[in-house]
C-alpha cells in the first residue's frame, strides 16, 4: 500500500475544518502545530483569506499540519499501514514524517523556514511557472535547453504525468518556452499564481538555507522506505535523507518517475493524505489501474474506514 501527500497547490481556506470539529486528535494537531511556529494554524486555515494562505511561508506549514491531522486520525482509527511512502515536494517532509524519519515538531519548523526562504529568493515579478499540457517531457525539455542561457533559466520543475510538465525560472523565459510549446501543440499552457518560481536554480540561495537549517536536526532511522523527488527512487537509509531534501529544491519533481517506482516494487493500491485529490487526479493518468483514492474530509475518510 502506497501513502501520499500533496503539495503547494492543494490548499484552499477551510482545508481540515470539518475533521477538527468531529476529531480531538485533529484539534491536539493544529495546537501543537499553532504553538511549535507561534502561529495560530485554526485561524490560518479556516478562517484567512486564500491571499494570507497563498503566501508560501504560510502554505507550506499548513498543508503539512493538515496531511499530519488526517494521517493522525487514520492511524487511530484503522488499521491501514503503508508499506512506501511518498510526497509531491513539500508533501515529501510530510511523508518523512508519516514513516518516521522527521519529527512532526523538526518537519514544521524546516518546512516554514524552506517557505520564507522560498519567498524572498527572488524578487516578485522576476521568475514565473506555467503548465504545460499536452507535449511530451522530452520535447518540453529540449525547448527549455535550446532557450535558457545565462540570466534567462527556464527549465522542467515538475513531470507531473505523462503529458503535463510544470516550468520555472525567469519570467520572460518562461513565458517564450510557452509560446514555442503552443506552436509546436500544446493543448494549454496556463500560468501558475505562485510567490516564486520553484525547483529550478533560482532557488539556490535557498538550497543553502535548508542544508544549514538539516545540519542540526535530528533524522531518525525508519522501517517503511519513501520515494525521493529528486530521483524517483526508492530510499531506505536515513543518512540520505538530508542530502535529497536539499537537492530537492533546486531539481524537478520526477512525480512520474515516483510513480512508475511505487508501481515496479509491486503497489497496486493507495492513499492521498492531505487537503485535495490533485494527486490522485494524476495518478490516473500515469496508471489508470492503480487503485488510488483521496482522503482529504471526514465524508472520505469515513468511506475509507
Amino acid at each position: 500500500m502506497l501513502f501520499v501527500f500533496p503539495g503547494q497547490g492543494s490548499q484552499s481556506v477551510g482545508m481540515g475544518r470539518d475533521l477538527y470539529n468531529n476529531f480531538k486528535l485533529a484539534q491536539t494537531t493544529f495546537e501543537e502545530a499553532s504553538d511549535t511556529l507561534s502561529l495560530n494554524f485554526k485561524k490560518l486555515c479556516f478562517e484567512e483569506s486564500q491571499e494570507e494562505l497563498k503566501k508560501t511561508a504560510n502554505t507550506q506549514p499548513a498543508l503539512l499540519t493538515v496531511s499530519i491531522s488526517f494521517l493522525r486520525v487514520l492511524n487511530s482509527e484503522s488499521h491501514l499501514k503503508p508499506k512506501i511512502v511518498a510526497g509531491h515536494s513539500l508533501g515529501e517532509y510530510s511523508a518523512l514524517v508519516c514513516n518516521g524519519a522527521l519529527s512532526f515538531h523538526d518537519a514544521l519548523r524546516l518546512v516554514r523556514k524552506r517557505g520564507e526562504a522560498m519567498q524572498e529568493a527572488v524578487p516578485e515579478g522576476v521568475g514565473g511557472m506555467v503548465a504545460v499540457l499536452g507535449l511530451s517531457a522530452s520535447e518540453i525539455q529540449k525547448m527549455c535547453e535550446e532557450t535558457s542561457r545565462k540570466n534567462y533559466i527556464v527549465s522542467a520543475a515538475n513531470f507531473n504525468e505523462p503529458s503535463q510538465t510544470v516550468l520555472s525560472g525567469h519570467k520572460e523565459a518562461v513565458e517564450e518556452v510557452g509560446r514555442k510549446a503552443q506552436e509546436r501543440g500544446a493543448k494549454r499552457v496556463i500560468p501558475l499564481k505562485v510567490s516564486a518560481p520553484f525547483h529550478c536554480s533560482l532557488m539556490e540561495s535557498v538550497a543553502c538555507t535548508m542544508e544549514e537549517a538539516l545540519e542540526n536536526t535530528p533524522i531518525s532511522k525508519f522501517e517503511i522506505p519513501y520515494i525521493a523527488n529528486f530521483d524517483g527512487k526508492l530510499h531506505q537509509n536515513y543518512e540520505e535523507v538530508k542530502e535529497l531534501l536539499v537537492k530537492q529544491i533546486c531539481h524537478s519533481v520526477r512525480w512520474v518517475e515516483c510513480m512508475e517506482e511505487a508501481l515496479k516494487q509491486g503497489e497496486t493500491e493507495g492513499f492521498e493524505i492531505g487537503s485535495g485529490s490533485v494527486l490522485t487526479g494524476l495518478m490516473r493518468k500515469i496508471q489508470k489501474d492503480f487503485s488510488m483514492k483521496s482522503i482529504y474530509d471526514v465524508k472520505s475518510l469515513k468511506e475509507i474506514l
